[in-house]
């Protein structure tokens, strides 16, 4: 069963202003900020198993803001910001994750990249070959799993 939100008004209040710092709107290249209200309706429908981390993460916002971060002037918000994103740690890492995956499959900012909205399956994307040797530390590493038996 999915629900929708488990965050108070309070705490969607000030997650939807803190997604308008992470991501504000650009004129420049025209799309919306993260919380637009297609892609912040987006964000609170998929919180899911985040919820918990994510409010922790707004709970620690509050305190950094003295109160409710929404209620902060635009400069205040991102004088606070800076303080949270330093010590946020993986509570943080989880708004994190939702704010940008719901926020990059808008299909506004999709064609804003020159990307088709689509999802990637059946056609697939073009991936430009990079560094593999990248990934060499990864191979040396020990297994993380045990082998069946």
């Amino acid at each position: 069963m999915t629900q929708t939100t488990a965050l108070t008004d309070s705490e969607a209040r000030d997650l939807r202003a803190l997604a308008g710092v992470m991501i504000p709107a650009s004129a420049a290249y025209n799309v919306p900020g993260a919380d637009d209200e297609l892609i912040f309706a987006d964000i609170l429908k998929s919180l899911e198993r985040d919820t918990a981390d994510v409010r922790t993460a707004l709970a620690h916002l509050a305190k950094l803001a003295g109160g409710a971060f929404a209620d902060l002037a635009p400069d205040r918000r991102r004088d606070v910001a800076v303080p949270f994103k330093q010590e946020g740690g993986t509570p943080l890492l989880a708004l994190n994750r939702v704010v940008l995956l719901c926020y990059y499959r808008d299909d506004r900012v999709m064609r804003s990249l020159g990307q088709e909205p689509r999802s990637p399956f059946p056609k697939g994307h073009v991936v430009e070959q990079g560094d593999w040797s990248l990934l060499d530390p990864v191979k040396k590493r020990a297994p993380m799993w045990r082998k069946a038996s």
